[in-house]
């Protein structure tokens, strides 16, 4: 047999209201009961009939000890629920504060680029074109400090390249040569012994003709 859908509403008969008030209650009970042992979870369950009857159930064995601890646990909920919503406002400012940072930056790049100047008056224009000739003044300023460093820079390495230079020259000077003979020259070689002395000349160049 199969059981019809019951429509979730107020049973008019008492005694039907009744029965099934009995039958659901043992079976909530029962799942409670179920849900604390299988689970090991701390299950409370308070249900107060029509006229008014208490039925209870609690895993703890203390309903008072399993109601404080939700209580508890709901004034640390409602704390950190307030720390976000705080922590959430001061987003919010500083999303604001950042957006009309930002429209103020939009709008002085729109003015030092020469756009939309149709609603200034002359005094403003004036102010704008005097802003200019500050920064192209500081920016002139700064380009002028970077070359001359970079001159500085190349005046160091010039002259670090002009010492590296004189002292590979004085090596060159300072090392000593071997002798070389001229055309025609004559180069005499002696001989010591203990005994004697020979001179021997060696003519180095073509012979002469007779």
């Amino acid at each position: 047999m199969v059981r019809g859908k019951i429509q979730m509403k107020r049973i008019e008969n008492a005694t039907s209201r009744q029965v099934t008030f009995s039958k659901r209650r043992n079976g909530l009970l029962k799942k409670a009961r179920e849900l604390s042992i299988l689970c090991d979870a701390e299950v409370a369950l308070i249900i107060f009939s029509q006229k008014g009857r208490l039925y209870e159930f609690s895993s703890s064995n203390s309903m008072q000890k399993t109601i404080e601890r939700n209580r508890e646990f709901s004034v640390e909920v409602e704390s950190t629920n307030t720390e976000v919503e705080h922590h959430v406002q001061n987003l919010k400012s500083e999303t604001a504060i950042m957006k009309k940072k930002i429209e103020l930056l939009e709008g002085s790049k729109r003015k030092l680029l020469g756009q939309d100047l149709g609603s200034y008056s002359v005094d403003e224009l004036c102010e704008i074109d005097n802003q200019l000739k500050r920064s192209l003044t500081n920016i002139r300023k700064t380009k002028e400090m970077l070359f001359v460093a970079q001159i500085e820079q190349l005046e160091a390495s010039e002259k670090s390249l002009l010492q590296k230079n004189a002292r590979l020259l004085e090596k060159c000077v300072l090392k000593p040569q071997p002798p070389q003979a001229e055309h025609g020259e004559c180069i005499t070689y002696t001989q010591s012994s203990q005994s004697s002395e020979v001179e021997t000349e060696l003519f180095i160049g073509l012979p002469e003709m007779h």
